[in-house]
């Protein structure tokens, strides 16, 4: 049986969660939970649309952000996405959306028919980003380095760079088989560490389950994995984000002036989506 190495103390967790599923939705972390451990990684959610429901149309779906940067990660299947930077594209299995709210923008998404899979997380972004200009980037999963058994998402990992121009941090989409073990060390300064597993189970040494996420204690030590079964997994690690979180309700800013001007623009935005006819807000949905 395999087992860690004990002659160097393993990195504890300090806080797990399953969180709350609604629908196809599990939402792991919140800003005013467990995202306080977490900043710059502000919120995650799992999605796991099973194919048999007629999604909701994408006119129904549209929400916004400031503050912030969003990134999906589609696991399998695929899904359509469409933003207020004007990109209105498929993300296939594989692929990377990356959008940079700034000060202000409007999105939505729908999983494509069948099977999908994914995980949507928000970054914090610091001071001098957070009321920038919105940008969006869609990474197809051939531009997305792999190093190993690990697709470099955020960041850089092992001597690979990934293509989105993202603050500090590193963010990793792993695959292990049964059994194997991987190790991950982290740059200098990221003392944030957490884990998310989408299926299969890890040992780290304790065990971390499907549709868990565990938060390491602060630290730059190393993290072992072993996987129990075929696991499929998100690493996040970043250095401290030294600011408070004001929260909107779509919004994370590190002020509360940074909110209000944040949250102005949104409601620009959201004018004239509903002028134009974009915006549709009679039927109730769960959006990715």
């Amino acid at each position: 049986m395999l087992a860690l190495d004990t002659k160097q103390a393993a990195r504890g967790i300090i806080h797990r969660t399953q969180g709350r599923t609604r629908g196809p939705i599990t939402r792991l972390v919140s800003p005013s939970d467990l995202g306080e451990l977490m900043k710059p990684f502000v919120f995650l959610d799992l999605a796991h649309f099973d194919g048999r429901s007629e999604p909701t149309p994408m006119e129904y779906l549209w929400h916004p952000h400031s503050g912030i940067a969003t990134v999906t990660v589609t696991l399998e299947g695929a899904v359509r996405i469409a933003d207020t930077t004007g990109a209105d594209l498929v993300l296939p299995a594989g692929g990377i959306e990356w959008m940079r709210a700034g000060n202000g923008v409007w999105h939505t998404g729908q999983a494509q028919p069948g099977v999908m899979r994914a995980f949507q997380l928000w970054v914090a972004l610091p001071p001098e980003r957070e009321n920038a200009p919105s940008a969006s980037r869609y990474v197809m999963p051939e531009e997305v380095p792999v190093v190993g058994p690990a697709r470099v998402i955020l960041g850089s990992y092992d001597g690979a760079q990934s293509p989105i121009d993202a603050p500090p941090m590193t963010y990793l989409q792993v695959n292990l088989r049964a059994g194997e073990r991987w190790t991950y060390v982290p740059p200098r300064g990221h003392a944030v560490a957490w884990v998310a597993v989408s299926d299969g189970a890890l040992r780290t040494p304790s065990h971390v389950h499907a549709g868990e996420v565990a938060v390491f204690e602060p630290s730059e030590h190393a993290i072992d994995f072993i996987a129990e079964g075929d696991t499929r997994f998100v690493l996040g690690s970043a250095p401290p984000h030294p600011h408070e979180l004001f929260l909107g309700n779509y919004s994370v800013h590190t002020s509360a002036e940074a909110l209000a001007k944040g949250e102005e623009e949104i409601r620009r935005i959201g004018r004239e989506l509903r002028d134009n006819g974009t915006l549709r807000l009679a039927r109730p949905a769960v959006a990715l």
